[in-house]
C-alpha cells in the first residue's frame, strides 16, 4: 500500500469520525469532547503525508478554537447555575405576598413557587397559578 493510499484511507476514516461527531440522534446533537478532539488531532498528525506535512499553525488554531468553545460552554453552565440560585432566592421572598397578573385578571396571595424551564410559577392560595415574568405586580 502506498503513502497516498494510506493517507486517503486515513482521511476517509477521519472524515467519517468527524461527521459522526455531529450527527443527530433522536433530536439530540452528539458532539466530541476535548479528549476525543485531541485523539483525532494526534491521529491526523500520525497519519499525515511526510512529503507534504500539514501546517502546524492550523492545528494550534483548531486547538485554541476548540478550547475557547469548551470554556464558553463551562461559563454558560456556571451562569445557568447562578441564575437558578437567584431565582430560588427570589422565590422564597414571594411566599405570603400578593401578586397581580400583568393583565390584572388574576390576583392573590402566593402559597408556593415552582421553578420550571419556563421560569417562576406562583401558585396562589386560591389554587390559581401565575407566571412570574415582566408586568407582574407584587405587593
Amino acid at each position: 500500500m502506498t503513502v497516498s493510499a494510506i493517507n486517503t484511507t486515513t482521511a476517509a476514516n477521519s472524515a467519517t469520525a468527524a461527521s459522526s461527531a455531529s450527527q443527530t440522534v433522536n433530536g439530540t446533537v452528539n458532539s466530541i469532547n476535548y479528549n476525543e478532539f485531541l485523539t483525532l488531532l494526534v491521529a491526523q498528525l500520525k497519519n499525515q503525508d511526510p512529503s507534504n506535512p500539514t501546517d502546524p499553525t492550523q492545528f494550534v488554531s483548531q486547538l485554541a478554537s476548540f478550547s475557547a468553545v469548551e470554556q464558553q460552554l463551562a461559563t454558560n453552565a456556571k451562569l445557568d447555575s447562578l441564575l437558578t440560585q437567584s431565582s430560588i432566592s427570589q422565590a422564597g421572598s414571594l411566599i405570603g405576598k400578593t401578586v397581580t397578573s400583568s393583565d390584572g385578571k388574576t390576583s392573590g396571595q402566593v402559597a408556593s413557587v415552582v421553578i420550571s424551564s419556563s421560569g417562576l410559577q406562583a401558585t396562589l392560595t386560591t389554587g390559581q397559578t401565575i407566571g412570574l415574568g415582566s408586568g407582574i405586580k407584587i405587593s
